[in-house]
């Protein structure tokens, strides 16, 4: 959906209360930096604890949360589950809401100087 489009309420109104849960999941900084791992593709447990700086238990946790909300899917790879975003809107929802955050903090967002990847608004390098 571009940010021109307007959303129909009426038709909407079935997925109101389960957007209200997206909002609420994504209301803790570490689901969030989970989201921003995985826009780059699939991740081990393993992996994404050492990005996120959190234990493993505490990310297997974080992802069985975001995994009922279908904000990501598994696969298994023998004993290893490797997970993914589900699709591409939960990275567009964290990235709008760090630019409306530095609407917030900045008279000139950075976003509207050039146009950024969700890595460039955290100035990681997008070659990694």
């Amino acid at each position: 959906m571009n940010a021109g489009t307007r959303i129909n309420f009426i038709e909407s109104e079935p997925y109101l209360e389960f957007a209200v849960e997206v909002f609420a999941l994504l209301a803790d900084v570490t689901r969030v930096r989970i989201v921003i791992a995985l826009q780059e593709g699939e991740l081990s447990v393993n992996h994404l604890a050492d990005i996120v700086d959190r234990s493993p238990a505490a990310v297997s946790q974080h992802l069985a949360k975001l995994r009922a909300a279908r904000v990501v899917v598994t696969r298994k790879d023998g004993q290893r589950v490797f997970y993914r975003l589900a699709n591409e809107h939960s990275t567009r929802l964290v990235a709008d809401a760090i630019y409306q955050a530095q609407h917030a903090n900045e008279e000139s967002p950075a976003h509207h100087m050039v146009k950024p990847s969700l890595a460039n608004v955290f100035g990681e390098s997008s070659d990694a």
